[in-house]
């Protein structure tokens, strides 16, 4: 009983003294986090700093046999309120990011969250019923490892360096799958594709079967809260930004991003010329300096920085640049506009220049179901006849080059080609993929 309480004890020390040291070294998150759990942002400053303060404090409380039972107390109510806290936004269909454990681990709260710190919880009430029943709380970590011989004080402590080995190894593979994890969601997507004979099935223009995951929340469910440093230190929220009671159009952009900066005179233009229509927020990553330069070439406003991808994920946009549209209410107004001219047909649609939402590219729409911007049926489109399949004569190409000379394919005929088609100006109809 003894073991199993003083094992207790130590685990529940060892992860509030870790969430709270990362929490510390981290204070502008956890700030962040307390915003996105809804909490007052006059609040958020100094409950940033009392709760890693708090997780430091249970945990030293729970070594000694003499304050262990007031240091599972205290772990006890701060789980509790944890839980209180992340059911309470998961009933609203919100995921703020936990921030549990500062930059080591941070991910939207969600069931394995709670469920976590459900079991904490009960680890922390075992050590409490054991101490309110008289036996106390188990012995003192110091007088045990005092009572080790040698020979058992380094066989603990190879097998802590074993574990602390593993969890290094668990967290740089966790990072490295999150990081890498919108990559293999499209490899999978491709090799899900690959039709009969190896061929892929692609998106097409000409109404042919398109095998395409829909991108974005769906419309009408609750907008993801974030909060986020502007590029002059200030915090915008989505609170912040639907304050004027006018539709939010959130434009997910990359400085690394070819497009997004070929589209960035025209979002500063928007901005300018549907102030009173509409309120358009950046939501952009990397330096504050360089996305401070763009910026101010373009007039550009409400720009925030993602550290990561993570507001992206959180909205499930997959490249940028993209764009959606938030109601007053804080509802997914419009599925995701990928590309150029995905954004400037959401941005008609939005600004009242069109009366009903564009059919946007990743919303593939085949006969017979209804049409997910009017609910309505509607007959396929027509196709087009198809290219010409493999085997057959490739047409006859006759084309002027850069210096003026007539070229032809039929000079390269007894040669293996490759025909790239190129347009300079296409760049700005594409996207970037995030990863």
């Amino acid at each position: 009983m003894d073991a199993a309480l003083l094992l207790a004890r130590l685990v529940l020390a060892a992860v509030f003294a870790l969430a709270g040291v990362a929490k510390l070294l981290d204070l502008e998150g956890s700030r962040k986090a307390v915003i996105e759990f809804g909490l007052p942002a006059g609040l958020a400053s100094p409950l940033a700093l009392l709760l890693p303060l708090a997780e430091l404090g249970v945990a030293v409380a729970l070594i000694p046999a003499s304050s262990a039972w007031l240091g599972a107390l205290g772990a006890l109510g701060l789980l509790l309120l944890f839980v209180i806290g992340i059911t309470y936004n998961l009933a609203r269909g919100r995921k703020p990011d936990c921030h549990c454990f500062g930059q080591l681990h941070s991910a939207p709260a969600g069931w394995k969250t709670l469920a976590r710190n459900g079991v904490l919880a009960a680890v922390a009430g075992f050590v409490l019923w054991a101490g309110y029943e008289g036996g106390g709380a188990g012995p003192s970590a110091i007088s045990w490892l005092g009572a080790l011989s040698a020979a058992q004080l380094l066989g603990l402590l190879g097998g802590v360096v074993v574990l602390a080995l593993l969890a290094g190894q668990w967290w740089f593979l966790v990072h490295l799958l999150r990081q890498n994890g919108r990559l293999l969601v499209r490899l999978e997507a491709v090799e899900e594709s690959i039709g009969a004979g190896g061929s892929v099935v692609a998106p097409s223009q000409n109404g042919s079967h398109v095998h395409q995951e829909a991108e974005g929340l769906p419309v009408g469910s609750e907008a993801p809260q974030f909060s986020l440093s502007g590029l002059y230190g200030e915090t915008l929220t989505l609170d912040a930004l639907r304050s004027s009671d006018k539709t939010v159009m959130m434009l997910f952009t990359d400085p690394g991003c070819g497009p997004c900066n070929a589209l960035l005179p025209e979002i500063g233009r928007w901005q300018e010329e549907h102030a009173n229509k509409l309120t358009l927020s950046l939501v952009s990553r990397g330096e504050v300096g360089e996305n401070k330069t763009k910026a101010q070439e373009h007039a550009l406003e409400n720009v925030v920085l993602q550290k990561d991808w993570e507001v992206s994920e959180s909205y499930e946009v997959r490249g940028t640049p993209s764009a959606v549209l938030i109601s007053p209410e804080g509802k997914i107004s419009s599925p995701v506009a990928g590309g150029a001219e995905g954004i400037r047909d959401l941005l008609s649609y939005a600004v009242g220049e069109r009366a009903q939402l564009p059919m946007l590219p990743h919303q593939p729409q085949t006969e017979g179901q209804p049409c997910p911007n009017c609910g309505k049926v509607h007959a396929a489109a027509p196709t087009m006849p198809a290219a010409s399949g493999i085997g057959e004569p490739a047409p006859e190409v006759k084309l002027a080059d850069l210096e003026g000379t007539t070229v032809e394919l039929e000079d390269f005929r007894g040669h293996e080609t490759l025909v790239l088609f190129w347009n300079q100006g296409a760049a700005s109809a594409s996207r970037c993929s995030p990863r």
